[in-house]
């Protein structure tokens, strides 16, 4: 895993983007969530208990707490209110993007080099559109996975230009269960330590 942080990437540009309506509330709600310190991962709704709206979010360094969430969900809900984009009554769903988290920018591929992912793309590469495999190497335009699952004729390597990719997540590993949470303890004690920094210069 690379010791890059997200929070090296603040104002980095999502790669997988919104649609219609969910791509209106995401344009409501990200003003506010960058100001707050956090960074939009994805926004969905979903026809679940009713209307479902789920923010996936976490803060620039990659950690997000239940009271993160709060805060979040606290923060939008009166900007939502007000834009008024969902025109039926909705549950709103604050969350962190999880372990198997969705890929979606640039530093993700590069912070979780090592582990195994799954992703389509939106036009073939290599023959086809949907791949799994470890990522390998990442450039500034794509990224190169060894494939677990190499099919008859297939190179083992295969690289996708960032500019081709639909999804991208991350596939739940033991390794990646105990990579995630080195990242998040060491995140967590750089904030601790930063707080303390800053207790000092007042």
């Amino acid at each position: 895993m690379s010791e890059e942080t997200n929070a090296d990437n603040v104002n980095e540009p999502r790669l997988i983007v919104e649609t219609g309506l969910d791509q209106r509330i995401a344009a409501i709600i990200e003003p506010v969530l960058v100001g707050m310190g956090f960074r939009l991962v994805r926004v969905r709704l979903l026809n679940q208990n009713g209307l479902t709206l789920q923010i996936m979010t976490e803060r620039n360094d990659g950690t997000m707490t239940v009271e993160d969430c709060e805060e979040v969900s606290t923060a939008i809900s009166p900007v939502l209110d007000v834009e008024d984009p969902i025109d039926k009554a909705y549950h709103l769903e604050v969350s962190s993007p999880g372990i198997d988290r969705p890929m979606v920018r640039k530093s993700d591929f590069s912070r979780w080099i090592g582990h195994l992912i799954k992703c389509e793309t939106s036009i073939l590469v290599d023959n086809r559109k949907r791949f799994r495999g470890k990522i390998a190497d990442v450039s500034a335009d794509g990224f190169t996975i060894e494939r677990d699952q190499v099919a008859y004729g297939e190179e083992p390597k295969v690289t996708i230009p960032f500019s081709t990719l639909a999804e991208a997540k991350l596939i739940l590993t033991d390794d990646l269960i105990r990579d995630a949470l080195r990242a998040d303890k060491l995140a967590k004690a750089e904030a601790a330590n930063q707080n303390e920094a800053d207790d000092e210069e007042e």
